[in-house]
């Protein structure tokens, strides 16, 4: 008989034992297994959607957080499953027969702390004590190159194929922070088709390389990261849509001894660009962008942050359609049994079929038999 999830316990299923960009899939170099992190709080920087977190909200009679942890189970280089966020919520969310049903790896609760790094940093602690109550800092060099997939909890049309797929590329890389991308073109087949019909439109940041948006999957070695601190402030601003975001930005950026006015220049064109692009004006947006590349913005964010640090692009965009706004919501909702068969077909093309997991003596059920 499972344990019920609670804060501090783990779910133990039954059966369980180019420049400036990442370089695609080392297939002959094994992989490693490492735990994944998703990140469900409440802070200051999560957006509330129909008055509630909005990791709780419902698709297909699943919580949206309740889908990752069940994707996660098909991904063969997870090794365990680590949610952060309010014990009591979470254990109702993700204790649902549905979901249980189809556990084959161990899922932790850890209770949220102030903000998103401090609970990504203490989770991270937690994997390194084994424990999901406590946790210990980095002491030694094992510690530190601990390696972690992080995710936000709320991505229903992510499919395992992009979590392995970042994962082995990331791997490949000799940087202690990957930060998954999404090409535009990979978002476009969730845009609206014709006026009145339900669809997600997103804004993106525009380069000499292309368009891309942040896919909301995060590789890291934390103990490695030397300003940890400025990615919350990267991710309050995320939001490329509203002018005073990316204007505070770059007057801190401005200020820092690391950021200085070229940082602050880069960031101004990126977004001007992306402000041309959403208002139907792609001559000037690539005008604009000529002036970015993937490489400028690796470089400039590994001074930011003090680390090695590459982007990953991830063909498929399942990871990227997150849910901030009411309209998102309501269109997931209208379109999820269409979205989810297509991109799954989608992503098995893109990144081919996936590795067996030899840490389960039961094979991981589809995400669609634990609904039946």
């Amino acid at each position: 008989m499972r344990p019920s999830v609670s804060q501090g316990t783990e779910m133990q299923p039954e059966g369980a034992s180019s420049p400036g960009v990442a370089a695609p899939d080392a297939t002959e170099t094994p992989v490693r297994s490492v735990p994944a992190i998703v990140t469900a709080g409440d802070s200051r920087a999560a957006k509330a959607v129909y008055g509630k977190s909005k990791v709780y909200l419902e698709v297909e009679g699943l919580s949206l957080v309740a889908h990752v942890v069940r994707t996660l189970q098909d991904c063969p280089e997870v090794e365990s499953v680590w949610v952060v966020g309010d014990p009591v919520r979470l254990e109702e969310a993700l204790g649902k027969k549905a979901l249980r049903d189809v556990l084959t790896k161990p899922l932790y609760i850890v209770e949220q702390q102030r903000d998103l790094i401090s609970n990504c940093w203490e989770t991270y602690r937690r994997i390194l004590a084994g424990d999901p109550t406590q946790g210990c800092d980095p002491e030694s060099e094992a510690d530190r190159d601990q390696e972690v997939l992080f995710m936000s909890g709320d991505l229903p049309i992510a499919t395992a194929q992009e979590f392995s797929s970042m994962i082995k590329r990331s791997q490949a890389e000799d940087v202690d922070y990957v930060l998954g991308l999404c090409p535009a073109e990979a978002l476009d087949v969730f845009r609206p088709r014709h006026p009145g019909d339900a669809g997600i439109t997103v804004a993106y940041f525009n380069t000499r390389d292309g368009r891309f948006r942040q896919n909301n999957l995060h590789y890291a070695k934390p103990g490695r990261i030397g300003r940890r601190e400025r990615i919350e402030e990267m991710y309050e601003m995320r939001h490329q849509r509203r002018f005073w975001n990316m204007f505070t930005l770059a007057l801190r950026l401005l200020s820092s001894r690391v950021g200085g006015l070229k940082i602050a220049v880069l960031f101004g064109f990126m977004h001007l660009a992306g402000v041309a692009d959403r208002n139907d004006r792609p001559k000037l947006a690539r005008l604009l962008s000529n002036y970015v590349t993937l490489d400028i913005n690796r470089v400039t964010i590994s001074k930011i942050l003090d680390t090695r640090f590459v982007l990953a692009p991830i063909e498929s965009g399942g990871c990227a359609l997150d849910v901030d706004t009411e309209e998102e919501y309501d269109a997931i909702c209208e379109k999820y049994p269409k979205w989810i068969v297509e991109h799954r077909e989608r992503s098995a093309k893109l990144h081919g079929p996936l590795a067996p997991w030899r840490g389960a003596n039961t094979p991981s059920a589809s995400a669609s038999e634990g609904l039946k």
